[in-house]
């Protein structure tokens, strides 16, 4: 029976302590679907319809309901927060970088959320600018998030970027530095943004209504009318970027897949010129190019899935003038080259650790910056100018807290110019390494571990084991303060570099993509037992967490052994895989059938259907759960996370917890953007964490 909505607010409004330990039932309206012989039936398709007040009424009352659960664990949350921001320098700087003649760096103040973008005239000494106070641009708002921000070569204006939703929509801005104020320019649904030489242009990418980055547009400052349409992607798998090149040489426009790929370019100093190819897009080859001297260098797959390096003459730069600088390497993934005046530096992956090597362009030397620890993350610093002798480059680890070297290129030498001061931390108390658990197929899957020294091995520890699993992304070693809430508790904390992702390289993400999927999951799955088989936990004790398309991975392996776990974080969860990758007109759907494949094709809805998250909850007993979701989540829309706890609470057996966690608020797929209000969400989450292992202080 259909509960009328104003009765629906009553019941919730008026909710004694009682029963607000009950869970609402979300009502059922069949929606079918027929697709590759199979009849669909979607009992919770409603929760779709975003405008309707009984949608935002029942997320409301699973916030009640969630909110009476956790309530127990209030006084935990606020020392699990304390913690958190007590391991954080609130008032701090990060390393001024030059660019141009200006010093630009970022700074925080204790009190506020956001950061404050700043900059200084030719020397650290001269008096400060500050360019843009996110604060201010905050205010009377409850999300704000800064993407672009490109400053003019000549210093004077500034190109910039928000979204005040977390609906990943930013609207461009053009501020005039020397007064402060921005000018009439503003542009709305944009992405990436390049300056031409002049100072007056601007070349900018805007989205479609399924937000893919497909039209690209050239404008001028001060023009209040139409701009110029360079260029529009009509296949709707490709997404249009464009950038500059370092050396302020070439404007790039690349249209790329995610396994596909062409670019074209002019001169940075003729904004106006006629935009050329470099080489027609061929299926499954994808380059990116980069500026030196007379030619391109491009990273490429043309020869082997982990990318080699060539070089092309500007002038005419299609494929039969490819020269070879460095092969494919069947055990080094080539990431990305950086280009400066006199050197290059190579970005890699090998045995799943990322390597940086310094390259002289004249003589083709090489040297490796080395790292200390077994298990780690490197990546480059900011470096804007073209024509110098450093590079700069972060180091951090589980124990490192986040490091910015400059590198010397004609020493050899590293200088480390700031480690980030964690307030509250000793990290001689930890341990870390680094094992390799044998998936089912013979695979050796990375597993890194965090833990207190005081920690006995011996089978008995609570165990949280996160990971990711998709798109090549590589789930690195970064210093994670909150980590030692958990560790010092006696926490065995553990990352699984599952396939899927990117750390052992692009074969590795084939191996747990399209119809190699279920790698993903098992790899996860016999990560947890090679974890509790070596005594780092046990299984009453085991908190698994994944978020996004590791929402995903959770959802798969709670249906495939919910046996096995104890409780998990579901994270803004691609669960209903089937619905979503039908409808084209979402974010994502079309561009992802490279990543998932396309249901409407039987071999891939087969395939698809059979691990889909949503689609095969069953009537078993299901671990604990937290699931979460923003209500403007443009990525993962809130509505999976919502019919997958409807559905579940439906079909499962078992009293055991699920709660659904809805932020109503404007917020994004990566929850709230103020700093203070993230630390809330996360000491939420590790209260959740700790008391599912029996930890409630």
């Amino acid at each position: 029976m259909r509960l009328a909505l104003p009765l629906l607010l009553l019941v919730m409004t008026n909710l004694s302590p009682a029963q607000t330990a009950t869970p609402p039932v979300a009502k059922k309206e069949p929606k079918t679907t027929e697709i590759n012989g199979h009849t669909l039936t979607d009992n919770y398709y409603w929760l779709r319809d975003k405008p309707n007040p009984e949608v935002r009424a029942y997320l409301e009352a699973e916030n009640v309901y969630t909110d009476s659960v956790m309530k127990p664990t209030e006084p935990l949350q606020k020392k699990l927060y304390d913690e958190m921001l007590g391991r954080i320098k609130e008032t701090d700087v990060d390393v001024p970088y030059p660019q141009d003649g200006y010093f630009y760096y970022s700074r925080t103040e204790a009190g506020k959320q956001y950061a404050i973008r700043c900059r200084k005239k030719g020397s650290l000494d001269a008096p400060e600018q500050v360019v843009i106070d996110v604060n201010e641009l905050a205010k009377g708002k409850k999300f704000m998030s800064l993407a672009e921000f490109e400053p003019s070569d000549d210093g004077n204006l500034l190109a910039y970027s928000t979204d005040s939703t977390g609906f990943r929509q930013y609207d461009l801005y053009v501020r005039d530095m020397r007064t402060g104020q921005d000018l009439p320019d503003h542009i709305a649904k944009t992405g990436s943004i390049a300056w031409a030489n002049d100072n007056k242009t601007i070349f900018y990418t805007v989205e479609d209504s399924a937000k893919r980055q497909y039209r690209v547009y050239k404008h001028t400052v001060g023009n209040t009318g139409a701009d110029d349409l360079i260029y529009e992607e009509k296949d709707e798998r490709y997404d249009v970027y464009v950038w500059k090149s370092r050396s302020k040489g070439y404007i790039f426009l690349s249209s790329a897949s995610h396994t596909t790929s062409e670019a074209k370019y002019i001169r940075a100093d003729q904004p106006n010129a006629e935009w050329k190819l470099i080489e027609p897009r061929k299926q499954d080859v994808k380059y990116t190019p980069d500026h030196n001297g007379k030619f391109f260098y491009l990273t490429v797959n043309d020869t082997g899935v982990n990318y080699r390096l060539v070089k092309t003459p500007v002038d005419n730069p299609g494929k039969a003038h490819w020269q070879e600088v460095i092969p494919q390497r069947a055990e080094t993934m080539l990431n990305r080259a950086e280009f400066f005046k006199d050197f290059y530096v190579l970005h890699t992956r090998e045995k799943g650790l990322p390597l940086l090597r310094v390259v002289d362009i004249t003589s083709g030397k090489s040297k490796d910056i080395t790292f200390p620890e077994p298990a780690y993350n490197t990546m480059s610093y900011m470096n804007a100018d073209y024509d110098t002798k450093k590079f700069r480059y972060m180091y951090t680890s589980f124990i490192t807290p986040v490091s910015t070297y400059e590198y010397d290129v004609t020493t050899g030498e590293s200088k480390l110019l700031k480690q980030r001061e964690v307030p509250n931390y000793d990290g001689t108390k930890y341990k870390v390494e680094q094992l390799y658990a044998p998936a089912r197929d013979g695979e050796k899957v990375p597993v890194s571990v965090l833990y207190a020294k005081t920690t006995k091995l011996d089978g008995k520890e609570p165990l949280y084991l996160y990971a990711y699993g998709s798109y090549g992304a590589s789930i690195d070693i970064n210093f994670n303060s909150n980590f030692f809430s958990l560790a010092d508790r006696g926490v065995v904390v553990a990352i699984a570099h599952i396939r899927g992702g990117g750390e052992m390289g692009k074969a590795w993400h084939n191996a747990g993509r399209m119809m190699n999927k279920k790698n993903t999951f098992n790899d996860f799955i016999d990560s947890a037992e090679y974890l509790l088989k070596n005594n780092y936990g046990t299984k009453d004790k085991l908190v698994i967490e994944g978020r996004s398309a590791g929402g995903l991975l959770m959802g798969a392996v709670l249906n495939m052994r919910p046996d096995l776990f104890h409780a998990a974080i579901v994270g803004v969860p691609f669960v209903d895989v089937i619905n979503t990758m039908l409808d084209e007109s979402l974010p994502l759907t079309v561009g992802e059938f490279e990543e998932w494949g396309n249901p409407k094709e039987k071999a891939a809805f087969d395939y698809m259907y059979s691990y889909s998250p949503y689609d095969n909850i069953d009537a078993k007993p299901y671990p604990n759960m937290l699931v979460k979701t923003s209500f403007n989540d443009s990525q993962v829309m809130y509505w999976e996370p919502a019919k997958y706890v409807a559905k579940m609470r439906a079909l499962r057996k078992d009293d055991h917890l699920v709660i659904l966690k809805t932020n109503l608020s404007p917020a994004g797929h990566g929850g709230s953007s103020g700093r203070y209000d993230r630390i809330h969400e996360f000491a939420f989450d590790y209260a959740f964490i700790l008391t599912q292992m029996g930890i409630n202080e």
